[in-house]
């Protein structure tokens, strides 16, 4: 299956998917729409900062070639401290090219199925409110805006807000 029928094929994030995952990053980056970083890691900086048993990566067709890297998932800590040992938060990255064809929910399903399976009852995230289509992407996944920090940092040289999000867990209590 090359995950163009039927939807794109979702496994573990590994060290080959490394030089993929970063341009997708870099992508997203650029956008200036995702985050406030200007420059993507290094994979051994990536690595070290995403949790091995959630991070995934959506593989399919993309510009007419099978087996690309349509997108990927992952999560890190928020916290040490053991209150928060079921608390993550998350980032997810679509290939300008692959969005719209389902990748993105595919991937949170994949999160939220990994985090759930591991006992972690909430996944958390930040967004810009002008990233309405990751917004409307998270609120069919199950995700709620639950506030917003106003002026939180500089992008670029401009204040920006960031809206919080949190999917709480149906079934780990």
């Amino acid at each position: 299956m090359d995950g163009t029928a039927l939807g794109p094929v979702i496994e573990s994030m590994r060290a080959t998917h490394a030089d993929q995952v970063l341009a997708v990053y870099r992508l997203g980056i650029d956008e200036g729409q995702a985050t406030f970083e200007t420059t993507a890691p290094t994979w051994p900086q990536f690595d070290a900062s995403k949790l091995p048993d959630h991070r995934h990566v959506a593989l399919g067709t993309l510009d007419g070639t099978p087996d690309r890297l349509l997108g990927w998932i992952a999560a890190s800590t928020v916290s040490a401290r053991s209150a928060y040992a079921g608390v993550v938060e998350h980032s997810v990255y679509v290939h300008p090219g692959a969005r719209r064809r389902g990748v993105g929910l595919a991937l949170l399903r994949a999160l939220i199925a990994s985090t759930e399976a591991a006992g972690i009852w909430t996944i958390q995230s930040g967004i810009f409110p002008e990233n309405t289509a990751s917004l409307t992407l998270h609120a069919r996944a199950g995700f709620r805006v639950i506030g917003i920090r106003e002026r939180i940092g500089r992008h670029h040289g401009i204040w920006r807000d960031v809206l919080l999000i949190e999917r709480r867990s149906p079934i780990v209590t």
